[in-house]
């Protein structure tokens, strides 16, 4: 028991370097909505995400071979299969398909619900309870998300109504497989759920990406992009927050989802001049504040001690 308390306390407790870390994770993967923008209209949806997960994949199953963790995936293929679908190939495609059409920052903004999803899902599925607080949060985030797409309401072929919802379905997907995880796949290291799930999205992805090739050839820039959003925004993403999730714990962990937002809107506006609108910013407080009190990071017995 001493043991088991010394190790959830060192959990607790984040050094300069991990604070570091976190906030390179988020850098990392704000400027993925960044990279998205930049070369989706160029390759589209599936074959931009189909090449996303190939060079990531190349990257990390040697590593896992050569950490011995082959014999893992091959005990869990099936469920890898699923992931792979279901956490990777279709969020990853969603969001190249909303990136026509929305900014990095708003997707990024709705990327962060992907938790609360999550919750909800674990609700639903594993049973789990849901304090009154965390509805008011539940509440609270997706009057956010209402806001936000308000403006954006246009379901016309090409609007950005539907580039809000692919979004939102890409969190749900995101969910949905967290819970998954947990009553499936068991005694798997993350490195193995993590490589194991980008191959077995490449596998689902490569027909359909040949068949959807773009008739022209992709500019340098659109290929520069989804190089960085494979070696970078995915392989190395996933190291650095594995390494932290064995450091620091996954509640400290998962504030990456909150930083998130801040770089990709910054990067969009640095990179891209996309504009920082009052209605957004407004909308990403109340979208985070509400995520934030739906998973218990803030608690209202915090606000009323501040109060």
């Amino acid at each position: 028991m001493p043991a088991a308390s010394n190790a959830r306390r060192r959990c607790s407790i984040l050094k300069p370097t991990d604070f570091l870390q976190l906030i390179l994770l988020a850098a990392i993967w704000g400027g993925s909505f960044l990279f998205m923008r930049i070369g989706a209209h160029d390759f589209g949806p599936v074959p931009m995400t189909c090449i996303r997960v190939g060079l990531a994949s190349l990257v990390l199953l040697p590593l896992l071979a050569w950490r011995g963790g082959w014999a893992e995936v091959r005990a869990s293929w099936r469920q890898m299969l699923v992931l792979g679908l279901v956490n990777t190939a279709l969020p990853f495609a969603l969001f190249v398909y909303a990136a026509l059409s929305i900014t990095a920052g708003m997707s990024s903004i709705l990327n962060a619900t992907s938790p609360l999803f999550g919750a909800l899902v674990a609700a639903l599925w594993l049973g789990e309870k849901i304090t009154a607080a965390r509805a008011v949060g539940f509440l609270i985030a997706f009057g956010g998300v209402a806001y936000l797409a308000w403006d954006h309401a246009e379901f016309k072929p090409g609007g950005s109504g539907w580039a809000v919802v692919a979004c939102l379905v890409a969190a749900l997907c995101y969910g949905v497989a967290a819970s998954y995880t947990r009553r499936y796949v068991k005694g798997v290291r993350p490195l193995a759920i993590a490589s194991g799930s980008l191959g077995a999205a490449t596998l689902w992805l490569l027909v359909p990406a040949v068949r959807l090739w773009p008739a022209a050839a992709p500019a340098p820039q659109s290929w520069l992009a989804v190089s960085l959003l494979a070696v970078l925004c995915t392989a190395l993403a996933y190291l650095i927050y594995f390494r932290l999730m064995l450091r620091v714990g996954p509640t400290n962990a998962i504030a990456v989802t909150f930083l998130n937002p801040v770089f990709a809107v910054l990067w969009g506006n640095v990179f891209l001049g996309e504009a920082l609108e009052p209605r957004m910013l407004m909308g990403c407080a109340v979208v985070l504040f509400g995520t934030a009190l739906g998973l218990g990071v803030i608690r209202f017995s915090r606000l009323a001690l501040r109060s």
